[in-house]
């Protein structure tokens, strides 16, 4: 979880920021998925009819999560 540094403070992530292999969270897309519909990572935000983001607070509650 090298990465979680590079988030901004606030606001929002795509998906492409959260998970493997540019993100801090080494999950692949279908597993990213998985997680947030059985409720183990958070559920995201529409933002538009095409555009899917997570806050970047529940994002970085997770990593401190899973780290411990």
């Amino acid at each position: 979880m090298s990465n979680y540094k590079t988030l901004p403070d606030t606001g929002f992530v795509r998906l492409a920021s959260i998970i493997a292999p540019s993100g801090p969270i080494p999950v692949s897309k279908s597993t990213w998925w998985q997680g947030v519909k059985d409720g183990r990572f958070p559920k995201p935000v529409k933002l538009g009819v095409k555009t899917t983001a997570w806050r970047v607070e529940d994002i970085r509650d997770l990593i401190e999560r899973l780290g411990r």
